[in-house]
């Protein structure tokens, strides 16, 4: 009995032993292999710190810059540090929120009890930012086309007309509230809307001494 027991005791010890060394090996690997991922980490946290400041120090030069960075920042992995994917996503977002402001403008014919200047201004406006998505999607358009052309700048100045074009159309809708009644809705669906599309569009045509500075 006793040699048996002494016997368990040895295969029990040797269990052990071998769970111990499993477990320790198990451990092992596992600091192994963690410095490889948190360096992984640390150089994804680096690179999009470097892309964000990029983005920064370019909207530093912009109309808006808190607007800037604010729209832009989020395609900071995108981006990168590259003027020309910088500027093209600045348009990108732009149109994006022109499109946004036309559908905005676009509700408010279902309005009862607007008033004849009212629907002038619904009319005249939903004209111009139609004219104003058009001329961005031009400058886009020639965007397309820049990178390795002979011709660089003056691709930048056909962007810079178009653009500047699209930023005058914002202005002239806003221009038609000057002493006009107004109600509450029409001026937040047009007015303030309109004001935030102009940031950006004056932002984009800011953000064209990026390219400028570059060819």
């Amino acid at each position: 009995m006793e040699a048996a027991a002494r016997s368990w005791r040895r295969s029990s010890s040797s269990h052990s032993l071998f769970q111990f060394f499993i477990f320790s090996l198990a451990i092992l690997l596992l600091m192994l292999n963690f410095p490889t991922v948190s360096a992984s980490e640390t150089t994804n946290k680096a690179s999009r710190k470097t892309y964000k400041s990029f983005i920064k120090k370019a909207c530093n030069s912009a109309t808006y810059p808190s607007d800037c960075y604010k729209s832009l920042s989020k395609y900071a992995s995108a981006i990168k540090t590259d003027p020309e994917k910088l500027y093209r996503v600045s348009l990108f977002v732009t149109i994006k929120a022109a499109r946004k402001t036309s559908f905005s403008i676009s509700t408010l014919w279902r309005l009862k009890g607007l008033s004849r200047t009212e629907r002038a201004i619904v009319r005249d406006c939903a004209s111009t930012i139609s004219y104003a998505i058009d001329e961005m999607k031009q400058s886009l358009t020639v965007m397309a086309n820049i990178q390795g052309a002979d011709h660089k700048s003056e691709l930048i100045e056909n962007i810079r007309t178009w653009v500047a074009a699209a930023l005058t159309d914002e202005g002239t809708c806003t221009d038609e509230f000057d002493g006009q009644k107004v109600s509450y809705e029409v001026n937040k669906n047009i007015k303030k809307t309109v004001l935030n599309l102009s940031k950006l569009t004056s932002n984009c045509l800011a953000l064209l001494n990026t390219l400028s500075n570059r060819s």
